[in-house]
């Protein structure tokens, strides 16, 4: 079949990428589509410069290896270029022809880094009239993925090939049934990348536990060095390390998320020395009432990160609680310049989903007491600023 008469180029014509960015955002792995000829008919993620311009005879056509392929008996599979990289490339099939491929990879796998430093860059300077200094950064450019993400991109790569297969058959057939087989695909390769997150996350739960007893053994080593501060420093940091873990919706008291605030300060103190000063002022009757879990310390960050760090002179940080009515005025100040115009900007914006702690501490404190009560902006200029946090008197309340 001549490439002008294949069916996928009228599909990569109608923006193609725009129907599978969702999912090709899963991987940085290269990934193209190429006919049965060898000519590549789209990079949906680029191939490596070493790859293109030094593998290629024709950067229009792939590499002589993909051709082999294409011209032997096997319809897909991987395989590990005379370079030692590892490829792919996976049938586009309408009704049992093959119409070109998914291909790609491109990356060297643990086993096989080795060969990257075989490359005998002197004949491929011959061979393509390059400059020796280029042919190293293109070499160097190369990457290693674990098997793990390579697996992950073959699943992409698989998905993506009955994707447009599907999307042929039913462009010929006249159908827009392909859309809901498309979405179907789309849904089960996100679905793996959750269970692959979860899988990520769940490891976190025991990696702690090895950083907690480092840090716990190296603060005995002070101990027994008589290195009493650097013993404080690490015993507070593993503290401030738990308490952050601690990831439930179980409201904590403002006395526990105080704690936390003074270790977290005392560690800044030691990295500030003079150029940080700060004071607590809660009494004890505030101490006892609760409140969800780490919302103090992301405004007390701020204050840090927008009010001292950028003055020469530092400054100071105060948190006072009050009662006033039957609110509970938890008020974090500095003395800094005030939040700069963009942050201040973005913690206004309600529909703004920056990630910005202040942000997301103001939308969890509604979620749990109700509108009438979150975080305000009482005051930032070149003074410097004051957050105030407001709660309920009673544990939960609503307005």
């Amino acid at each position: 079949m001549k490439k002008t008469e294949n069916p996928l180029n009228e599909l990569i014509a109608s923006n193609l990428y725009a129907r599978y960015s969702g999912i090709l955002s899963l991987s940085d792995i290269p990934l193209f589509l190429v006919d049965t000829n060898g000519y590549v008919l789209n990079e949906l993620i680029p191939s490596p410069d070493f790859c293109t311009l030094l593998c290629r005879k024709r950067r229009d056509q792939v590499c002589c290896d993909y051709r082999d392929r294409f011209n032997s008996d096997e319809e897909e599979g991987t395989f590990v270029c005379h370079h030692g990289l590892q490829n792919i490339f996976l049938p586009i099939k309408l009704h049992d022809e093959t119409l070109g491929y998914v291909a790609g990879m491109q990356v060297y796998s643990q086993a096989t880094e080795y060969q990257k430093f075989m490359i005998d860059v002197q004949s491929l300077k011959e061979e393509t009239n390059t400059e020796l200094e280029y042919i190293a950064k293109s070499i160097a450019a190369l990457k290693t993925v674990d098997e793990n993400k390579m697996k992950m991109h073959e699943q992409l790569c698989s998905h993506i090939a009955k994707n447009i297969s599907i999307d042929l058959s039913e462009s010929i057939k006249g159908h827009t049934d392909s859309d809901v087989a498309r979405l179907s695909i789309e849904k089960e390769m996100l679905e793996k990348k959750i269970i692959d997150l979860e899988a990520k996350n769940a490891s976190l739960v025991v990696n702690p536990h090895f950083l907690f007893n480092t840090l716990n053994c190296i603060a005995r080593i002070a101990y027994f060095e008589h290195s009493q501060k650097t013993e404080e420093l690490i015993y507070c940091l593993s503290d401030l390390l738990r308490y952050n873990l601690k990831q439930d919706d179980q409201l904590h008291t403002i006395a526990s998320e105080i704690d936390n605030i003074e270790k977290y300060l005392y560690i800044q103190k030691a990295r500030f020395t003079n150029r940080l000063e700060y004071t607590i002022d809660v009494p004890e009757n505030i101490r006892a009432y609760r409140i969800p879990n780490m919302v103090i310390q992301p405004i007390v960050e701020n204050a840090l990160i927008h009010g001292i760090t950028p003055k020469r002179d530092g400054g100071k940080i105060s948190i006072i609680a009050e009662e006033f009515q039957d609110l509970v005025i938890i008020s974090v100040e500095d003395n800094g310049s005030g939040f700069p115009k963009d942050v201040l900007e973005k913690i206004n914006q309600l529909e703004n989903n920056s990630g910005l702690g202040v942000r997301s501490t103001a939308k969890r404190l509604k979620q749990y007491y109700g509108d009438c009560y979150g975080l305000e902006i009482v005051k930032s200029d070149f003074s410097g600023s004051t957050v105030a946090i407001k709660i309920p008197m009673q544990p939960i309340g609503r307005c």
